[in-house]
């Protein structure tokens, strides 16, 4: 009898995998939220809470919380539309747009702030047009929504648009000769199918939107109480060598965007354990 057939993984063993994945886990995310909670931890909650429960700071937090919860789903919303188009229709110019998708993601976020700013200035293209309406975009929270939306749109589209590519035709079509209505098959059919993927898109797109700085200080105006994100105070702060009210307002935004984000992980849960029910 020959010898039985040893199948090998591509992979390394579990020790090593696991010890690999570990050391980059701890060293790229642990380790730094690590020494935030550790700032803090010597900073003492009394003073914590103090800096933090400030009109400024809570002005600040609202502000980007808002303003980066209405991005990301407007993303989840455009972004499903843009993975479905791109994938199941053929028209001139698709690569195009294909490619244009990811612009944001090689573009440095100061250059998109100040192209956004450029073109919704009073004095820019877009600018220029809303202002003959009566309309401010640039320097006010109308800026800072396009420029979140600028970059989480990528996430949104680039997570959807696999999972559609694996939806077949046949399966709209078999609902179709079932008696189903396009709005019917839309909800009951394709979006449980998309779901988990959408609101994967959709967290992503959110945390980028809420610790984006970049493209937002050239068209948000930083007029403190009304277009100042919780980042940029945290900049300010370091700026000053106020490290411990920096770190202080760090965690607020780590604590509610880890809220934000378990949240989102629970519906995909729920979204999940419907699918395999039906």
């Amino acid at each position: 009898m020959g010898k039985p057939l040893i199948h090998r993984s591509a992979m390394p063993g579990l020790g090593l995998s696991m010890g690999i994945t570990l050391t980059m886990l701890s060293t790229v995310v642990l380790l730094p939220i690590g020494a935030l909670f550790l700032q803090g931890a010597s900073y003492g909650l009394d003073n914590i809470w103090a800096t933090v429960n400030r009109e400024r700071v809570w002005a600040a937090l609202l502000l980007s919380f808002r303003l980066s919860l209405l991005a990301a789903l407007f993303n989840l919303v455009f972004g499903v539309l843009l993975a479905w188009v791109l994938v199941r229709y053929r028209f001139p110019g698709r690569r195009v747009m294909d490619a244009a998708v990811d612009l944001p993601f090689a573009l440095p976020t100061a250059v998109a702030g100040i192209a956004l700013t450029a073109l919704y200035a009073p004095n820019g293209a877009f600018g220029a047009l809303a202002a003959e309406i009566g309309w401010k975009i640039a320097y006010t929270q109308w800026g800072i929504l396009i420029a979140l939306v600028f970059v989480g749109l990528p996430f949104v589209t680039r997570t959807v648009q696999p999972v559609v590519e694996e939806i077949e035709r046949e399966v709209e079509e078999v609902s179709a000769t079932l008696g189903a209505s396009r709005i019917y098959t839309l909800r009951h059919v394709v979006l449980p199918m998309l779901m988990p993927a959408a609101l994967t898109g959709f967290a992503l797109a959110l945390a980028r939107a809420v610790g984006e700085y970049g493209s937002v200080i050239f068209i948000a105006g930083n007029i403190p109480l009304v277009t100042e994100i919780a980042p940029l105070l945290i900049v300010i702060q370091l700026e000053e060598f106020n490290h411990d009210s920096a770190a202080a307002i760090g965690i607020a935004m780590l604590l509610i965007s880890f809220a934000m984000l378990l949240a989102i992980n629970l519906i995909q849960v729920w979204s999940r354990r419907r699918i395999g029910d039906v």
